[in-house]
């Protein structure tokens, strides 16, 4: 099962961080890979989307349940799709230099073993696109500088497993 958990400091508040990740609606404008989003039901603690993802021919369609704890908490649930199990933690905290630090977890699993094994090869190069793509939207959203600290403040730390 691919497993990924990181950790970032941003320039930007955990409300703004929480804001962005909790616009599932707006992903098919900066995440790779997302053709197109439904929303079924929203409210300030719970939506349940689709997510239409696809790389050329190849398309599937994702629900999940999104229990959102502003401002520090988002974590997704799996509901439907080709997947046996998928589950991300988002968690958002201060920094205390007026910035904030995003806990991201990751894990899934496919129920095919020959799709399992082709997305344990991939599954890094993947995931950091779209970790850069959550940096670079909030860059738009919100300006490079952020909230407090410049672009070169970023760090990370990650832990990655595909088992």
């Amino acid at each position: 099962m691919p497993r990924h958990s990181e950790t970032r400091q941003l320039p930007y508040t955990p409300e703004q961080m929480f804001d962005l990740v909790a616009d599932v609606g707006r992903y098919a404008e900066f995440l790779p890979w997302v053709a197109a989003v439904r929303v079924r039901s929203n409210s300030a603690t719970e939506m349940v989307a689709d997510l239409i993802v696809g790389f050329k021919a190849l398309r599937e369609r994702f629900t999940s349940r999104v229990h959102k704890e502003r401002p520090d908490h988002i974590r997704v649930d799996y509901l439907e799709g080709p997947l046996k199990h998928l589950s991300n933690d988002w968690k958002f905290r201060p920094d205390g230099k007026g910035g904030a630090l995003v806990d991201f977890c990751v894990d899934f699993t496919f129920r095919n073993r020959v799709f399992e094994a082709l997305a344990g090869q991939m599954f890094d190069t993947a995931l950091r696109k779209m970790i850069n793509a959550f940096e670079e939207r909030a860059a738009v959203l919100y300006g490079a500088g952020g909230a407090a600290i410049g672009a070169s403040g970023i760090s990370s730390s990650s832990a990655h497993s595909a088992a």
